[in-house]
């Protein structure tokens, strides 16, 4: 099965508002910004594939998750639909959907709740991947 980008982005704007909750997986009710990524795909059938085995703190374990179940593309190549690993303090630790050229949609702990927010200066130099989910053309 495959999806269009807008389709997927589409998609992730239907849990704008829902809570922000430590690895939960369910729109309106909560989620956190690896659920969103999840949810997001299990809803229009391209992954069945779920984690839940992480701690609220960075363990290392983000990064080579993401490159087993995603395919890395450079972030300078990065489009609509594509995912956006984010460090804080040096430890990649949040995810979002980039909607656009200067856009994103995560689950941001900070608003409590999932936002599509505007990459400024200071979000784009704190990725440091990014990766196409298979399935979105």
């Amino acid at each position: 099965m495959s999806v269009t980008r807008a389709q997927f982005v589409a998609e992730a704007r239907t849990w704008l508002g829902t809570p922000f909750m430590h690895q939960g997986r369910l729109r309106g009710v909560g989620c956190d910004c690896i659920g969103l990524v999840i949810g997001t795909a299990q809803a229009l059938g391209l992954t069945d594939f779920d984690i839940t085995d992480y701690g609220r703190r960075p363990d290392g374990r983000v990064r080579p998750t993401m490159e087993t179940q995603l395919d890395w593309t450079a972030p300078a190549e990065a489009q609509a639909g594509d995912v956006l690993l984010f460090a804080w303090a040096a430890s990649p630790i949040h995810v979002a959907i980039m909607t656009d050229e200067s856009h994103m949609i995560h689950a941001y702990l900070p608003n409590r709740a999932v936002v599509e927010s505007i990459m400024d200066e200071r979000m784009r130099l704190q990725i440091v991947a990014a990766y196409h989910v298979p399935g979105v053309e």
